[in-house]
């Protein structure tokens, strides 16, 4: 497997408040991971680092086969490289179609005039077809998106980001609010996502992070506290003090 994305020596400071500290990561392709920690430790400010929308203040940030730097990127460069995002709350187009929303999504040419006369292609509505299979909204490709439930527009963000062919996948405590049986199908959407690319779990739930059984990451006060299977990083003496308080 090799090395997708590292980060080194990463820092970043707000307010003379150090978010990220000295931080090194490293995830490869295809990999699932889970990042987790208490409130504070960093977790939101990372994927931020990761995807652009917050400058580090030392450090260095490789990325894919070139080892190209993503510090000199802004975030619609950093998407493009293949880095996609996923929120806690939902952001999908209410009024459209789940068919809509995937087709929307896929990765085109963006230009003014490629928008304009843009006609969805038979290989277009096929992927289409195929990401809602994947997702799990088959049948209800001609649903609106604004009366899904809360699980299945997680789904339905989850394969708009799939669409867009990203090699690395963040995605923010997708399990929040989820009924059991949608947790299940999360937990085997994102499994088979990192089959063909990395995909980083930010999330709470304990419960959850032990059904994606992957290799887990524990952030705390900004770097990177303990690493290693759930049952590893949980056994560790600094984990358990961090999380339980002592």
């Amino acid at each position: 497997m090799s090395t997708l994305l590292e980060l080194s020596g990463v820092s970043v400071t707000f307010d003379g408040f150090r978010a990220i500290n000295n931080l090194s990561f490293q995830i490869g392709e295809p990999e699932l991971r889970a990042v987790i920690g208490p409130n504070g430790a960093g977790k939101t400010t990372f994927m931020d680092i990761v995807t652009g929308k917050t400058r580090p203040d030392e450090g260095r940030m490789i990325w894919g086969d070139r080892s190209v730097s993503l510090l000199n990127m802004s975030e619609a460069q950093i998407a493009r490289a293949g880095i996609g995002r996923k929120f806690q709350r939902p952001t999908v187009f209410e009024d459209q179609s789940v068919f809509d929303n995937l087709l929307v999504s896929l990765k085109k040419d963006r230009g003014p005039l490629a928008v304009l006369f843009y006609k969805p292609s038979a290989p277009d509505r096929d992927r289409v077809e195929e990401l809602a299979e994947e997702i799990g909204l088959a049948d209800h490709l001609t649903t609106q998106a604004g009366i899904l439930s809360h699980g299945q527009k997680q789904w339905l963000e989850i394969g708009m980001l799939l669409a867009q062919e990203p090699r690395l996948l963040l995605v923010d405590e997708p399990a929040a609010g989820m009924s059991g049986p949608e947790r299940d199908h999360t937990t085997e959407l994102l499994r088979e996502a990192a089959q063909t690319r990395a995909v980083v779990v930010v999330e709470h739930d304990m419960d959850f992070v032990r059904k994606l059984d992957c290799k887990v990451t524990v952030l705390h006060e900004g770097a990177v506290l303990a690493e290693g299977s759930l049952d590893h990083v949980t056994a560790n003496q600094q984990v358990i003090d961090v999380y339980l308080g002592r």
